[in-house]
């Protein structure tokens, strides 16, 4: 089976032309090839197809975590793919639609310097009627800006959002005064989320300028998060701690977030390709 590794800050992907794939268990496919050190490793594995490639023809994606789960939505995962088409010469025009669980998302080619390539992705409008978003609050509640929730002994102020996919936002002063990994995977599990939650913690070093951890669904620690880095800018902007154009620094690096006053969010960053080759699958294991 041939793939393609890439990342975006650090947040890594293996992708892979679904016409390879049939009769595949996508899910097992993810765990097996996400497997570090015995496998290609990975947090996800990124499943597209293809029409009519040179008429830039329809382009679908599917994600799976490392865990096997699979994802709403990726927004390093949407660079990642974009730049490999792009790298394989996809005529178009600068601009790539591709259409996710979450609704059809559009790329733009902000520059090139391959293997490295950059876009500014329409991430569309957040998602902050508790109705739409998968969680039971349990209780009569208007707002899920610094909610009150409880995780074994103790409370803590977050703010619940869905970028497409649910998030779970708090704000610290330090990383290194508790062990944030720790508590992301509780709050992953927590029984509000039915399907679980990506998780941020959010220090604030000014107006135009958030620092950001990751715990993401299915996959645990991460170098970066598009998603997350939106859910992220939308809570500090909720909480009044930022405007609303805000570089959001990750471990991997920086993305460029945007909430525009039409509601609608925009993120810029760069997807780097890796390798490519061909994966030799354990009979045992597939």
């Amino acid at each position: 089976m041939r793939f393609v590794k890439v990342h975006g800050l650090g947040n890594d992907f293996i992708v892979v032309d679904g016409n390879q794939l049939a009769h595949k268990d996508y899910s097992l496919l993810a765990q097996n090839l996400c497997r570090r050190c015995f496998s290609l490793g990975a947090d996800g594995l990124i499943v597209f197809r293809q029409t009519d490639p040179s008429a830039g023809g329809f382009i679908g994606m599917q994600i799976f975590n490392a865990d096997g789960s699979e994802a709403e939505l990726s927004g390093n995962g949407l660079r990642c793919l974009a730049a490999l088409l792009i790298h394989r010469g996809y005529n178009s025009f600068g601009t790539i639609s591709v259409e996710t669980i979450a609704g059809t998302k559009t790329l733009t080619l902000m520059g090139a310097s391959p293997p490295e390539y950059r876009f500014k992705l329409d991430m569309g409008e957040p998602i902050l009627d508790q109705t739409k978003i998968d969680f039971c609050s349990g209780e009569d509640t208007t707002s899920l800006v610094g909610y009150r929730l409880r995780v074994d002994e103790n409370v803590y102020a977050v703010t619940v959002t869905s970028m497409g996919n649910p998030h779970c936002s708090l704000f610290v002063k330090d990383f290194q005064e508790f062990d944030w990994a720790g508590l992301g995977a509780r709050f992953e599990i927590h029984p509000s989320f039915p399907r679980r939650t990506n998780v941020e913690f959010i220090r604030v070093r000014g107006r135009k300028n958030l620092e950001v951890r990751f715990w993401e669904r299915g996959v645990g620690q991460t170098n970066a998060s598009g998603t997350g880095a939106c859910a992220a800018v939308v809570a500090a902007v909720l909480n009044g701690y930022v405007d609303r154009d805000v570089c959001v620094e990750t471990q991997g690096g920086v993305l460029e977030v945007s909430w525009h006053k039409n509601n609608r969010l925009s993120m810029i960053g760069p997807a780097c390709l890796i390798c490519e080759g061909e994966y030799y699958p354990i009979p045992s294991l597939e």
